[in-house]
């Protein structure tokens, strides 16, 4: 929870970084700074168990909220699931059957309470209440909208002006998702920007159904790595959650250097002034992007990981990108199977004598297969060839010898 003397600053963090729309913003302001819990709202299209840095972005908004004291209800949107779902899209999604949605959402909370905490979260199933819908009910929640308001959205929009289909699925879909906010009494919603037309409708539909309309937060659709498109599977650009930690450290280190920023400010916690800091020395020459993306890298691994999974990646990256830079052609010698760190660098020609090697250990420059090795007296065995690397470009390939009997 946020001590009472950090809350106001807090709260404008929490509206102002990494949110794009917020409705309305003073009032949302006034009930965060607010005694009486709000209920948050989320819903979740399970057509697709996984989720990537995309869907983190909002996931981390929400962690703000609980922060605050706050409760998340998660609506799992079974039931629109299962009639297809063509939120966003130009043609319908496939419909699935009730087990498909099932096994997908159990995989998503898995994912999602990574980032959310669980104790402060609701999970509620869309089909508890459209389940026993009736077709008068349909008709009633139809005649609280018009078809002029919907055809102002802006893909819906676009098809009717091409002559393209649009299904009444289609167009009863944000009814039904507005609905969600009635039935769970929704305070806030939050959705990614391409999702505000619908999320607005949620508030003039509760209305209809004399509610104070919800209030509304939006999040940037984050940039994948390809550097253009936003990041989707569809696309292949994405970052999933659940990538095991050496690989999702080398997808972002693969990142264009024009999205760095919006990967820091979207990602991580880092203040804005370190970010604006680390901007300006990359466009000044003075930062490597590459030192910035390792710095961006490590912090993400941290937070879906652990510290120490990070650390991991971080040298399996550097061993594996560093061992793609060696020459082709490099000196090999015959070394004993067991010694010594700096007996190896001796033996490798890099130093005249123990002393300086010694002190090529402890400033960092020897490595071993990519990894830096700290201690000059560390007893190594070897078992088959290595690159030992002394400095940036001094490279030899040690090959051990079997020990006389």
């Amino acid at each position: 929870m946020i001590p009472v003397h950090e809350r106001e600053a807090f709260v404008d963090l929490l509206l102002s970084r990494g949110t794009v729309d917020v409705v309305v913003r003073e009032h949302l302001r006034a009930r965060l700074l607010g005694e009486q819990p709000l209920r948050v709202k989320l819903g979740v299209d399970p057509t697709r168990p996984d989720i990537h840095l995309g869907h983190y972005v909002c996931f981390r908004k929400l962690r703000q909220f609980q922060a605050l004291g706050h409760q998340v209800v998660v609506i799992i949107g079974d039931w629109t699931a299962r009639i297809g779902d063509p939120s966003g899209r130009s043609s319908q999604r496939p419909m699935l059957t009730a087990e498909e949605v099932q096994a997908n959402a159990e995989t998503y909370l898995e994912q999602f309470f990574k980032v959310v905490d669980v104790t402060r979260a609701e999970i509620v199933w869309q089909s508890s209440w459209f389940g026993n819908f009736t077709l008068e009910d349909v008709i009633r929640l139809a005649s609280k909208y018009t078809v002029a308001k919907l055809l102002t959205r802006e893909d819906f929009a676009k098809r009717y002006e091409e002559g393209s289909p649009i299904s009444i699925t289609e167009l009863l879909y944000p009814l039904l998702q507005a609905y969600d906010s009635v039935a769970i009494q929704a305070d806030v919603e939050i959705g990614g920007t391409d999702q505000l037309f619908n999320l607005l409708v949620g508030r003039d539909i509760m209305r209809e159904y004399g509610l104070e309309p919800q209030e509304i937060l939006t999040v940037p659709l984050l940039v994948g790595t390809d550097g253009h498109l936003k990041m989707s599977k569809s696309y292949g650009n994405y970052i999933a959650v659940n990538d095991p930690p050496e690989e999702m450290f080398g997808k972002i280190m693969s990142i264009p250097d024009h999205v760095l920023g919006d990967y820091f400010r979207l990602l991580t916690d880092i203040p804005d002034e370190e970010i604006d800091r680390m901007l300006v020395e990359m466009r000044a020459g003075r930062l490597n992007p590459r030192d910035a993306k390792e710095h961006l890298a490590f912090v993400i691994v941290s937070d879906l990981h652990s510290p120490e999974a990070a650390e991991r990646a971080r040298e399996h990256f550097h061993r594996v990108h560093r061992l793609r830079e060696i020459p082709d052609q490099i000196p090999e010698v015959p070394v004993p199977g067991r010694a010594r760190v700096l007996d190896y660098v001796v033996l490798a020609g890099f130093a005249r004598s123990n002393n300086e090697a010694r002190r090529l250990v402890q400033q960092g420059g020897v490595r071993l297969d990519g990894r830096r090795l700290d201690d000059p007296e560390e007893m190594l065995e070897l078992h088959e060839p290595v690159v030992l690397q002394v400095g940036k470009r001094r490279f030899a390939r040690l090959l051990p010898r079997a020990e006389s009997t």
